[in-house]
């Protein structure tokens, strides 16, 4: 069987094997947990890795660079949206809280989970590291 390849950013990758399973409504192996993964690199959640990276980082420290570093304006309600679901992918885990010296609620501390993809075409796996 012959396949065409294309080099693929990871949203159209996404969209392509999306459109392959519904149009011939074949499982793909790996596809649900592939997907999910491939999903993290996408958008705003790819620039969340970019700046967590090998640091820990506060949700503040996240909001604060997204805007000053990137330009993103968002609303910090989508922030915590994005990182519970980088979370529930395990891609990011929280690891503890730090005190904000506002008097207000500790904020949760983040770090990266995995630090490698490798997409093995071929075999036909995403691993992490």
């Amino acid at each position: 069987m012959l396949i065409a390849l294309y080099v693929f950013s990871s949203v159209s990758l996404v969209n392509y094997l999306q459109r392959r399973r519904r149009r011939w409504g074949c499982r793909i192996p790996g596809y649900d947990s592939s997907i999910s993964i491939l999903n993290a690199l996408t958008g705003i959640r790819w620039l969340i890795l970019r700046i967590i990276g090998n640091y820990e980082k506060t949700t503040s420290e996240i909001y604060t660079e997204l805007s000053r570093n990137y330009g993103v304006g968002m609303p910090r309600s989508l922030l915590y949206y994005h990182l519970s679901e980088l979370e529930r992918m395990n891609v990011i885990e929280m690891t503890g809280y730090r005190e904000t010296g506002k008097g207000g609620a500790p904020e949760k501390v983040w770090k990266l989970k995995i630090k490698k993809i490798i997409i093995d075409i071929i075999g036909g796996k995403i691993t992490t590291e």
